[in-house]
């Protein structure tokens, strides 16, 4: 059996299900492609964010404002199907498997960005991280944190590997695997940080499609922001 062969439809069914998904496919494509673009406007209006932007309230609520936009657009595009279906709410076909594919992602991320950092520097560019810790805004790093680590891949998960993935998915499994991983990464505003955001978001889709579900990516994407904001201030 082909390694890509859970979940997959007959021919017959797979253009029922593409002629069934194509209006949310466009509306998502439309949405990401314009995301996409407010992202990369203003990147370059209003460069690299302060490097303290973690230790204030005003970071909290645009995160909550935006994530929240977000969350209303995609569930909007997802109710002209079936949501629970385009979201893969559902339970992974194997934990064990999903633990597996996780744990090579965060290898494959970790030795891609040890190897970008010297000539890109793509944490630098994304300029979220502190640079040293200040005790005297805990509260504000650890609620931008819980943003950043838990309401950011849940709402990011049902969107790429969730909507995306589905709606992609009856026009090949890897057609929907690379595109949602470059349109992943082109969503957040970078440059330099294109190839790595590229590659973690076709590794999520990769697990997405390995086990039937969006609940390993999100927890997956979680312990990789998780980790990104423990090494900033720890280092």
């Amino acid at each position: 059996m082909d390694a890509l062969a859970v979940g997959r439809v007959t021919r017959p069914q797979t253009v029922s299900v593409a002629r069934s998904r194509l209006a949310p496919l466009v509306l998502w494509l439309a949405f990401v492609a314009g995301f996409a673009a407010l992202s990369y406007a203003s990147r370059v209006s209003g460069g690299r964010p302060d490097a303290n932007v973690l230790y204030r309230w005003t970071t909290f609520e645009s995160f909550v404002v935006q994530y929240g936009l977000i969350a209303l657009i995609v569930w909007g595009i997802a109710g002209l199907g079936n949501r629970r279906e385009l979201f893969a709410l559902r339970r992974p076909l194997s934990w064990r498997r999903a633990a597996g594919i996780g744990l090579t992602i965060f290898v494959t991320i970790g030795v891609l960005s040890a190897i970008l950092d010297p000539l890109l520097h793509p944490g630098r560019e994304q300029g979220l991280t502190p640079k040293h810790w200040e005790g005297s805004h805990a509260v504000q790093y650890v609620a931008n944190a819980v943003a950043i680590a838990v309401v950011a891949p849940i709402v990011e998960e049902l969107t790429f590997r969730g909507l995306g993935f589905s709606v992609l998915r009856p026009y090949g499994e890897w057609t929907a695997i690379v595109l949602v991983g470059i349109l992943f990464g082109a969503a957040h505003g970078l440059v330099q940080a294109l190839p790595l955001l590229a590659a973690l978001g076709s590794g999520l889709a990769y697990l997405r499609s390995r086990v039937d579900s969006v609940y390993p990516g999100m927890i997956v994407h979680g312990l990789f922001n998780a980790a990104a904001l423990i090494v900033a201030v720890a280092t």
